[in-house]
């Protein structure tokens, strides 16, 4: 089996990532921060911000590609830690295609959705970026960097992902579920709109990317949502009371990071390539 080096197989994506390519090919994991096993993966830790460590995992397991999911990515976070964030956002993805163009192997990187500022979705390809947080400034940095580096690099944006709990990372439906299990109000934007997919979706999305495309493609679900009406259609899917289910809008939550209104993805060429999101409830009962 040939190798593949997953950055942040400790992360929600990079886990699910893990599970799925492991049956066609011999993974090999890093983390940094979150300590993890996955049986039948090499796990290894990796400061990725450190070049030399970078170098030395690329000659000592001499992957056949690499897809490179470690991120700082949580936007508040990187809005008030830009150096930290940059480090492994910016310069650690640079220097991964790099390598990769050195070693002439496939690479796919996750980008994000909110390299758009949410004015015109929903967005194609070929759409200006136009971040209007950090994060996203950061990730339109590195997409630029690593085709400049490396033009086969196959940079996926991904919409908002969710799904089970990994043993180190949660997605954003669990606390929904446990607020409303508690009782508990759930306030949620009628006015944040993304094209969610479940991080199982996502990872076949990735596996696809790496084999057939260069350069940037959207892994985007098939519907457009606001995350109000996420919410209504996880507490049916869960059999949850939608009472404590109540609208806001994002000007009434202060947040370190900016957030764009409307980043909905078009990924019709994703879908062309055969790409197949499941309907979001479908993928919600599936959970």
């Amino acid at each position: 089996m040939k190798r593949l080096l997953i950055t942040g197989a400790s992360g929600f994506l990079g886990w699910h990532l893990c599970q799925l390519a492991k049956q066609e090919w011999q993974i090999y994991g890093s983390y940094f921060s979150h300590a993890i096993e996955i049986p039948g993966v090499k796990i290894l830790k990796v400061n990725l911000t450190d070049f030399q460590q970078l170098q030395q995992i690329f000659s000592t397991i001499k992957p056949a590609a690499v897809i490179h999911t470690a991120a700082h990515s949580q936007p508040n976070f990187c809005q008030t830690h830009p150096e930290e964030s940059h480090a492994i956002n910016v310069t650690a993805s640079c220097n991964i295609a790099g390598l990769c163009a050195d070693n002439s192997i496939p690479c796919a990187f996750t980008s994000t959705d909110l390299v758009f500022d949410g004015l015109n979705a929903p967005y194609c390809e070929k759409d200006s970026v136009c971040p209007v947080n950090i994060y996203g400034e950061q990730k339109a940095i590195a997409e630029a960097g690593m085709l400049e580096r490396y033009p086969m690099t196959a940079v996926c944006r991904m919409p908002l992902m969710f799904g089970a709990a990994t043993p180190t990372a949660k997605s954003f439906i669990q606390p929904f579920i446990q607020t409303l299990k508690d009782g508990k109000e759930l306030n949620l934007f009628i006015d944040e709109f993304r094209t969610p997919v479940s991080g199982k979706t996502a990872a076949k999305g990735l596996l696809l990317a790496l084999e057939k495309v260069n350069g940037i493609i959207h892994l985007g679900g098939k519907e457009r949502l606001s995350r109000y009406d996420f919410g209504l259609l996880l507490a049916e899917v869960f059999e949850l009371s939608t009472s404590g289910i109540k609208a806001c809008r994002q000007q009434d939550v202060k947040m370190a990071a900016p957030r764009p209104a409307d980043v909905s993805l078009n990924s019709s060429k994703a879908f062309a390539l055969g790409y197949q999101p499941l309907s979001i409830k479908e993928e919600l009962e599936d959970l």
